[in-house]
């Protein structure tokens, strides 16, 4: 519960903060996003059908940083969300929990198309258990892809990058190895791969928006035909300025961390601040 709280805490000095800041483009910098909290509450007394008194709140935030002058592009984005959930006689667990960095650089070659560099960090911000065996925590494990390309960008809100080249390091703590195709022992794995990644985000009515983001990764040194695969996507009903429902899908398949694909899926009403 105390989490829940300060997560609450979190939300509304975040919110304060961001009523100061509006999405501005000076010298060739454009920076906005969005701060957001769902939360959804169930109580019961004397409920014949049943049902278990629950809490339960996610916090996110998405938030990007470009820059765009003459020949060159520059587009960085932060994506970060945590969720806990309470229920009656049980300590509180974790529901969500994703920080992810992107950082893509282009200079143009011509029409569309850039030569390009990229930088890609995922990991969690807390330690997940399962049956009482830990099973990861902060910067264990953290992916890191970087790799020349070659960037086509029709706008921020349009673009694919392909980077033959990729470097892919996962990093693990050693006490959990094996694990995320890290060995017994290492607390490292390196691969080299093709990378291809593409956004696109549109609105589909008035106050209806979906952000797509894909990236696909095959690994040359290790069973190239098995092409790892995370597409998330963001869909955001407004109701107003500060209500809206946010739905979130994810799907990841890499066959180093889980024989099959993972899913994640999140909905609520939320309140929203743009920023």
């Amino acid at each position: 519960m105390k989490k829940l709280v300060a997560i609450a805490l979190f939300f509304a000095v975040c919110t304060v903060k961001a009523q100061d800041q509006k999405e501005e483009t000076q010298g060739g910098w454009k920076k906005g996003g969005t701060v957001s909290f769902l939360f959804n509450q169930s109580a019961f007394n004397n409920w014949l059908a049943g049902g278990t008194n629950n809490i339960s709140g996610t916090l996110g935030l998405n938030y990007d940083i470009n820059y765009a002058k003459g020949d060159w592009t520059w587009d960085n984005k932060i994506i970060a969300s945590y969720g806990l959930t309470k229920l009656r006689g049980e300590s509180a667990k974790k529901t969500d929990d994703r920080l992810e960095l992107n950082s893509l650089a282009g200079k143009k070659a011509s029409g569309h198309w850039y030569y390009s560099a990229f930088l890609n960090f995922k990991t969690q911000m807390s330690s997940t258990d399962v049956n009482g065996v830990q099973q990861s925590h902060f910067f264990s494990p953290a992916y890191f892809q970087f790799g020349p390309g070659m960037l086509w960008k029709k706008s921020d809100n349009l673009k694919v990058n392909i980077a033959p080249a990729t470097s892919k390091l996962v990093v693990l703590s050693s006490d959990l190895a094996p694990a995320f195709g890290v060995a017994m022992g290492e607390s490292t794995r390196y691969e080299l791969g093709a990378s291809i990644s593409g956004y696109y985000k549109f609105t589909i009515m008035e106050n209806v928006s979906i952000e797509n983001i894909l990236n696909l990764y095959s690994n040359y040194l290790e069973e190239a035909k098995n092409v790892d695969i995370d597409y998330t996507v963001n869909v955001v009903m407004k109701i107003n300025k500060y209500l809206s429902a946010n739905l979130a899908l994810q799907a990841i398949y890499d066959d180093n961390a889980f024989e099959g694909f993972q899913t994640r899926e999140v909905f609520g009403l939320g309140v929203n601040y743009n920023f």
